[in-house]
């Protein structure tokens, strides 16, 4: 998973700093300096994403009546079904957004159905079980993604917004 998720975030510099992003006739870069310091954050976030996510199948195991959950086994679940999100950061390399957004959107979809068949087998609970249990994995995940909106406001006006060149 450390290397894995390290696609998005080198795809994304070298996007943003060699290829950048067309608006009409005009190419908007931005700064290395900018990209790495963004791209460093981006790469903490996902790291940290997997790990919380990870705690939070841990977490909520006792729940959906698993036994035998690990902290492990919880990340090992998160991973794996966020690894269609890191492939699909492979984009980063040329950004062009009409392509973006519809290949996240294919890889987030892979990545919820990943979800929903994999926690039943690797928890080892019944299917309605485990479909309950993915499903508050996705309200997690998606609350997850808003406190990491927030986070992004917040750090851009601590300073590490994009600084863009000419």
């Amino acid at each position: 998973m450390l290397f894995i998720g390290l696609l998005p975030p080198v795809a994304w510099y070298i996007g943003a700093t060699d290829v950048g992003w067309q608006l009409g006739n005009r190419s908007i870069r931005i700064t290395p300096e900018s990209a790495l310091q963004i791209m460093t954050l981006f790469y903490l976030s996902i790291l940290i994403g997997i790990g919380v996510l990870g705690y939070m199948v841990h977490w909520m195991a006792e729940t959906y009546e698993v036994g035998g959950s690990t902290l492990g086994k919880g990340i090992k679940i998160a991973a794996y079904t966020c690894t269609p999100m890191f492939l699909c950061g492979i984009t980063g390399f040329y950004p062009v957004l009409w392509l973006d957004i519809l290949l996240g959107c294919a890889a987030a979809a892979y990545t919820v159905y990943l979800l929903y068949i994999g926690v039943p087998i690797v928890m080892q609970i019944p299917k309605e079980r485990g479909f309950l249990f993915a499903s508050a994995l996705v309200a997690v995940g998606l609350v997850m993604c808003a406190a990491l909106l927030g986070a992004t406001v917040m750090l851009w006006e601590m300073g590490a917004m994009p600084v863009f060149t000419d």
